[in-house]
C-alpha cells in the first residue's frame, strides 16, 4: 500500500474546479474525491469536459478557479510535489515503438530519476506482473494495440504514483483486452492502495467501479455508486440510466 494512504485518505480531492474558453465552460465548478484504493469511473459522453479535466490535473492546463490536490498536495500551489505523486496513461499512445518494451521502461524510469538498481527490480516486477517479461526485448512495433496499453500502463507504474489517472485509454482495442487492463488496473488499486479515476465514455468499463462519476457538459451530474445510479431513475441497468441523466442534460 502507498505510505500516502495513511497520510492522506483523499488521493485526489477537486473542489469548485473550473476551466472557460471564452465564455465557454469547459468544466464548471467540479468536485469531487477519490480515496486510497478507490476505482471511480468518470463517465461521460464526448465533450463532457473529461479530458479538459485531465489536462488541469495533470498540469498541462491551468484552473481558471477551484483547487485540485493529489496526496495532500495543491496541484496550483505545489506543481512538483503533486505531480510526483501522480501518473497518467492518455488516450494517445506515447509509446517510442522503435524501442523495447524493457528499454521504453527503463527510459521512464530515467525520466523520474529512479537509480538503475531499484528501477530494474520495479521493471522485473512489473512485467511479471502484466505477463510481459517473456517479450521484454521485442519492439513495441510489433505489439498489437491491447498489448501496448499493457506496456504503457506497466511504464506509468514505475514511479509507483499515489492517483492513476486512465484518460479514454482503451480505445481502439477489442473487448477482451479492454475488459483484461480494467481487471488489472482494478487490482492494483487495491494491492497499492492507490486512488484510479478512470475517464471513459463505455458504460461496460464503469459496470466493476466503486463509484460512478457522471459528467455532462462540464458539471457533475451523479456521484455514487453504479446501483445508486441504475436505481436513480428507476431503471434496472446501467446503460439505460447513465443516457437518461445526460440526455435530460441536453445530450442525445
Amino acid at each position: 500500500m502507498s505510505s500516502d494512504a495513511s497520510l492522506f485518505p483523499d488521493m485526489l480531492a477537486v473542489s469548485n474546479l473550473s476551466k472557460f474558453f471564452g465564455t465557454r465552460a469547459a468544466v464548471d465548478g467540479v468536485s469531487f474525491s477519490v480515496r486510497s484504493g478507490e476505482f471511480v469511473a468518470l463517465l461521460g459522453p464526448n465533450g463532457a469536459g473529461k479530458s479538459t479535466l485531465f489536462q488541469m490535473l495533470s498540469g498541462l492546463f491551468v484552473a481558471d478557479s477551484g483547487t485540485a490536490c493529489i496526496a495532500g498536495a495543491d496541484i496550483g500551489k505545489e506543481p512538483i510535489a503533486a505531480l510526483s505523486k501522480l501518473a497518467i496513461v492518455f488516450q494517445q499512445p506515447a509509446l517510442d515503438l522503435d524501442l523495447s518494451i524493457y528499454a521504453n521502461m527503463q527510459f521512464q524510469s530515467d525520466l523520474h530519476g529512479i537509480p538503475r538498481a531499484d528501477a530494474r527490480r520495479r521493471i522485473d516486477s512489473l512485467l511479471n506482473r502484466f505477463g510481459l517479461s517473456d517479450r521484454a526485448s521485442e519492439l513495441c512495433r510489433q505489439l498489437s494495440g491491447g498489448m501496448r496499453r499493457k506496456v504503457e500502463l506497466a511504464r506509468a507504474l514505475i514511479s509507483e504514483p499515489s492517483l492513476l489517472l486512465m484518460d479514454e485509454a482503451t480505445v481502439g482495442i477489442d473487448p477482451a483486452s479492454r475488459a483484461t487492463i480494467v481487471a488489472d488496473v482494478k487490482a492494483l488499486c487495491r494491492e497499492r492502495g492507490m486512488g484510479v479515476l478512470w475517464a471513459t465514455h463505455l458504460v461496460d468499463e464503469a459496470e466493476s467501479a466503486d463509484r460512478i462519476i457522471v459528467m455532462a457538459q462540464g458539471k457533475t451530474r451523479f456521484d455514487g455508486t453504479p446501483k445508486e445510479l441504475i436505481k436513480l431513475n428507476g431503471h434496472t441497468q446501467l446503460t439505460p440510466a447513465f443516457l437518461h441523466l445526460t440526455r435530460a442534460e441536453g445530450k442525445p
